[in-house]
């Protein structure tokens, strides 16, 4: 909920959110005893979703196809929300500015596929976002 930049310290704090839930899901099935396959996929994204295609995200500096699927899936959908969401820090970006945001991390940010495959639904993302979030916190012009 800061106003204004972070610091280089705050963002290396930020940054360790991807280990922090990977360790609280990875702790969660210790406790439980088993294991649970949809728990897979959540640590997955949990540690991997700020992975870059180019090998320059966070935590491991993962490259390409080493980064998991539900994880590259989810880099888009949690940059399309942060996009248009307005926070302390920014207002919302409009739909069409945020597709054109992603669509220029393709191949650097993003897996360029899975890019296309956004392109193709964009649309339809938008209507369920206009949906299901509240107009006080996005810009659905």
């Amino acid at each position: 909920l800061k106003k204004g930049h972070l610091t280089e310290d705050e963002f290396e704090i930020m940054k360790t959110h991807t280990t922090i839930g990977y360790d609280a899901i990875s702790n969660a099935e210790k406790v439980s005893g088993q294991q649970m396959d949809f728990l897979k996929y959540a640590k997955e994204i949990a540690h991997s979703h700020h992975e870059h295609w180019d090998g320059k995200g966070y935590p491991q500096g993962l490259v390409g196809d080493e980064i998991p699927l539900s994880a590259r899936l989810m880099a888009i959908a949690d940059v399309y929300d942060a996009l248009i969401s307005r926070r302390i820090y920014k207002p919302a970006f409009t739909h069409q500015d945020a597709v054109q945001i992603i669509l220029s991390g393709k191949g650097t940010q993003f897996d360029p596929e899975i890019i296309d495959a956004f392109i193709d639904i964009a649309d339809e993302l938008y209507q369920v976002a206009k949906q299901n979030m509240s107009l006080k916190e996005h810009d659905f012009s």
